[in-house]
């Protein structure tokens, strides 16, 4: 199975060693469109309402083919089953997110 990495960010798999045991470089970047509008203020900072809307840059569904996107992308497709997150975040000591041990789906 190929496994292309559709956010911006490499992503790593961590084995139980906490080593590197697999890499994806990002190879594109899918996004849902943004609308915000302003729903009030609070202490004058304002506050928005975000509306996430169509999703952008996704790539048909092909045979043999995974995407790695983001978990808000996952959601508004969820009719697809080829969409993979990253799942069991692994941390470093300043509790950065370094890589994660599996992947999920929505």
């Amino acid at each position: 199975m190929k496994i292309i990495n559709l956010t911006p960010h490499e992503i790593k798999i961590v084995g139980a060693d906490g080593k590197v045991i697999q890499s994806f470089p990002s190879e594109g970047v899918v996004r849902c469109q943004v609308t915000r509008q302003q729903a009030g203020e609070v202490n004058g900072i304002p506050v928005n309402r975000t509306i996430f809307g169509d999703v952008e840059g996704l790539p048909e569904q092909q045979e043999g083919i995974v995407y790695i996107v983001s978990a808000l992308v996952a959601q508004a497709v969820k009719d697809r089953d080829d969409l993979l997150i990253p799942d069991d975040a692994v941390r470093d000591e300043q509790g950065r997110v370094v890589g994660c041990r599996a992947f999920a789906m929505v």
